[in-house]
């Protein structure tokens, strides 16, 4: 089973940044893809099993940023 969930984060600005959120997210266990578009703040994760929110936010702001939430 596959999920994908569209996560807010603020704080994200270039290329850099975008890099930074993914990093961080795709080290999280069970993640396959991870795609951040700094323009929208929109971070998408797909995963193969559900993430925990509380997890998603650790990992983004220990890449500096803050997760606003699921969209």
């Amino acid at each position: 089973m596959s999920t994908t969930a569209v996560f807010t984060v603020d704080g994200m600005s270039c290329g850099h940044c975008e890099r930074t959120v993914s990093a961080g997210l795709a080290a999280l266990p069970g993640v396959t893809d991870v795609v951040a578009d700094a323009p929208t703040g929109r971070v998408t994760v797909a995963s193969a099993q559900p993430l925990d929110e509380g997890v998603v936010r650790s990992a983004v702001g220990g890449a500096g940023f803050t997760l606003v939430g699921r969209v």
